[in-house]
Order: structure tokens, then C-alpha cells, then sequence
């Protein structure tokens, strides 16, 4: 499995537009093969600093996403709310620990 981590700052007047975009997306990355789940972060500190964690089967299935004209819409409707440049990561899991 491919998590794929992005921080994203906006503008702090483009919050609720994000949210919204965000809120109006979400379904249709699930609905994309391959992706498990998609979560959405707001930091404590800067209320401005989003990052959306998705979890995908194989790096393939989430370029197939980002390749996709749906991601491209998406994109060019976030991008345009930024007050910095967005940072990305994919990762893999090395550990998980529970409390027993």
C-alpha cells in the first residue's frame, strides 16, 4: 500500500472554499480504483495548513487518479486557493503500533 501525504496552505479567505471543494470531491476519489481511503487534516497551530492523506493499492492506481481529467478539475479549483506552494510525499507503512 501507497499512502500519499500533501500539505497545502491556503490562503486563510480560501479556507471554506477548499472545505467545500474538498467536501464535494472526496466520493469521487474514493470511487477511483485502487484508492482505500482519504482523510483531510487541519493543523492546530495555522489553521490554514491542510494535508490530505490517501491510501492507495500501487503507485499506478494513483497515477491513474492524477492522470484522471476528474484530478485536473480538482486541482485547477484548489491550486488557485494557495498562499504557498503545496508539498507531497508517497510512503509506505513500516510500522503500526496499538495500544494493547
Amino acid at each position: 500500500m501507497l499512502i500519499r501525504i500533501v500539505k497545502l496552505t491556503f490562503k486563510p479567505e480560501n479556507i471554506a472554499s477548499f472545505e467545500r471543494i474538498f467536501e464535494e470531491s472526496k466520493n469521487g476519489i474514493l470511487a477511483f480504483e485502487g484508492c482505500n481511503m482519504v482523510e483531510l487534516y487541519q493543523d492546530i497551530t495555522n489553521s490554514n495548513i491542510f494535508f490530505t492523506y490517501s491510501f492507495w493499492d500501487t503507485e499506478s492506481h494513483l497515477n491513474n487518479y492524477r492522470n484522471s481529467d476528474f484530478f485536473k478539475g480538482v486541482w485547477g479549483n484548489t491550486k488557485k486557493l494557495f498562499a504557498d506552494k503545496p508539498e507531497a510525499w508517497s510512503v509506505h507503512k513500516i510500522q503500526s503500533t496499538n495500544p494493547s
